[in-house]
């Protein structure tokens, strides 16, 4: 059984979608489903996801800053 989802896009994300099915051939609304579709289904086989939570860190703001702390491992190695 499918639903109805009505949603509000910023001009600029409902452009990008509408350029792209236009190119296509295919319908915004189309188009949109089939993009949540994958999305939904990359987030399922994640595999990395297992390991969420599995470390314990001293660092209290690894969850949002853990690209600046890799990039600036990378450049104290090199």
């Amino acid at each position: 059984m499918g639903h109805s989802l009505t949603l509000e896009l910023p001009e600029n994300v409902y452009q990008s979608l509408l350029k792209t099915a236009t190119q296509i051939g295919q319908q915004p609304e189309i188009l949109a489903v089939q993009w949540l579709k994958k999305i939904t289904q990359q987030q399922k086989t994640d595999p990395l996801e297992k390991f969420i939570g599995a470390f314990n860190s001293n660092i209290p703001d690894w969850a949002d800053k853990h690209d600046k702390y890799l990039g600036q491992s990378l450049l104290d190695k090199h």
